[in-house]
């Protein structure tokens, strides 16, 4: 498979490339043993590389959608990734497999970005600082499993034990240059000859992680109606941060990680579940006396109930949850260029999904998520405040309707809406990314190995917002946008 695209922005200035090539092969070595190979190149290239607004002292976004709040002949990214690696899957029999991977991902990558430090009467951008960056990425992955049926008794047993490792090294440079004059967004002079690297400015570190995991997980059928899912995972990671000129730092962590499900079905179309997790993130850093951190935890309760209806054909899922986020990084009160760890996030909700066809040709995907999302815990952000960039309410339906007999037979159509509730732009709670409702759709006709479609995204062109980086940084959605499309399969 191989492909292109270039593009250009509703941004001013912006313009994109992609190029991916992905070749692969599956052969088999025998009746039961498969092995896939295959190599990944992905080529891409920003410039400049974002399309993001400050937001105003009242709060509001005031500047016009095509606008560039930046310099365009600073601003860019690119990178070149390779990967490659091969699956390889044996059955020993009917009830017995292995399986093993191994991938390997060289990343290249390069960028060169302004930042502004203040917004001045709503239209001046002051002390802007340009960074430069070269941060190749090496990982290596590999991972054998053993997946297995068996029973103890009337008990039905499905085992899955495992093993994987992974070695991810990042290069990282950067210099740092003072930024061209002041931005005066409503009459801006985009001229950067006035902007130098400072000298003796260059910041380098090497940085390898090594992790090692090691897992075991049973799912028992107890009854013919009841079934539990138990299992583990065992985390070891090694972490050598070593910045130029400075002695390298190691941390090693481990934790343990619980997982465990019930199932329970009272009929052939209702079953209720409940779960229980736990999850395990390094943290790499130290607090300001020297202690390492200690890796950020989280725990996940959730529980809820399936349905079938019309004879299968519909399927709905009402679900309710709770996540907790523990060991939260958050900025020193002391010393704001440190950061503590004391902060704790807590994101519980109600989830409703539903799927099917409800006619033949008909089929619809239907969703509705409220999400209570807070700090818990901090000593910089005050208890309460609401995370950034999660909506309390977002619903979604997308429905299209195919053509199943004569001669028009594979042609489609297709409805989408999208809404998304208000949303927090940072931690302070300072600002609001405002709700916005979106429509898109769809005409489509597929026959035989023939696949054609055109698909309209946001068909009313309202401006909205995806996500906030902060006050500077608020990236729009896409305007009114067409996309072409045919393919054919042999």
């Amino acid at each position: 498979m191989a492909s292109y695209r270039a593009s250009d922005s509703f941004v001013d200035f912006a313009n994109s490339e992609l190029i991916t090539i992905a070749p692969s092969i599956t052969w088999k070595l025998s009746d039961r043993t498969n092995l896939n190979l295959y190599y990944e190149y992905i080529h891409s290239d920003l410039r400049p590389f974002k399309a993001d607004v400050p937001v105003l002292s009242d709060n509001t976004f005031g500047l016009p959608r095509n606008f560039y709040a930046g310099y365009p002949d600073i601003d860019f990214a690119t990178k070149d990734v390779h990967k490659f690696g091969y699956i390889l899957n044996h059955q020993f029999n009917d009830d017995w497999q292995l399986r093993n991977n191994i991938s390997v991902v060289l990343n290249s990558a390069r960028d060169t970005f302004t930042i502004f430090s203040d917004l001045v009467e709503d239209r001046i951008l002051q002390e802007s600082t340009v960074y430069k960056r070269e941060y190749p990425i090496n990982n290596y992955f590999g991972q054998i499993d053993l997946l297995g049926k068996f029973k103890t008794g009337a008990i039905e047993h499905q085992l899955l034990v495992g093993f994987d490792a992974n070695r991810n090294v990042e290069n990282f440079e950067s210099v740092t240059g003072e930024g061209p004059s002041d931005l005066d967004l409503q009459n801006p002079n985009y001229d950067t000859s006035d902007y130098q690297f400072v000298p003796n400015s260059r910041f380098a570190f090497y940085e390898p992680i090594q992790s090692y995991g090691v897992y075991l997980q049973d799912q028992i059928t107890l009854l013919d109606n009841l079934k539990l899912l138990i299992g583990g995972r065992f985390d070891w990671v090694e972490r050598t941060f070593d910045v130029e000129g400075e002695p390298a730092v190691e941390q090693n962590d481990n934790a343990f990680s619980p997982r465990i499900g019930l199932v329970y079905q009272p009929s052939d179309t209702i079953s209720l579940y409940a779960s229980y997790s736990q999850s395990f993130i390094p943290t790499f850093g130290a607090n300001p006396d020297g202690r390492a951190f200690k890796p950020t935890k989280g725990k996940q309760y959730e529980a809820g109930i399936k349905a079938d209806f019309l004879e299968g054909r519909l399927s709905t899922t009402l679900a309710a949850y709770q996540i907790t986020k523990s060991n939260v990084t958050t900025p020193d009160p002391n010393n704001p260029t440190f950061s503590i760890q004391v902060g704790e996030q807590r994101s519980r909700g109600i989830e409703l999904d539903i799927v099917g066809e409800i006619l033949p040709g008909w089929k619809v995907i239907a969703s509705y998520a409220y999400t209570d999302a807070e700090v818990t815990e901090d000593n910089a952000t005050p208890v309460g405040n609401r995370l950034n960039n999660v909506p309390e309410n977002q619903a979604s339906l997308w429905t299209t309707y195919e053509i199943q007999k004569g001669n028009l037979q594979g042609l489609g159509f297709g409805l989408g809406l999208f809404y998304v509730g208000d949303r927090q732009g940072d931690l302070d709670n300072s600002f609001v990314l405002p709700s916005y409702f979106r429509t898109d759709a769809a005409i489509y006709y597929r026959r035989d190995g023939l696949k054609a479609a055109i698909n309209i995204r946001n068909l009313f062109d309202v401006t909205y917002y995806n996500y906030s980086f902060g006050r500077f940084y608020n990236q729009l959605g896409d305007p009114f946008t067409i996309i072409g499309s045919i393919s054919w399969e042999f």
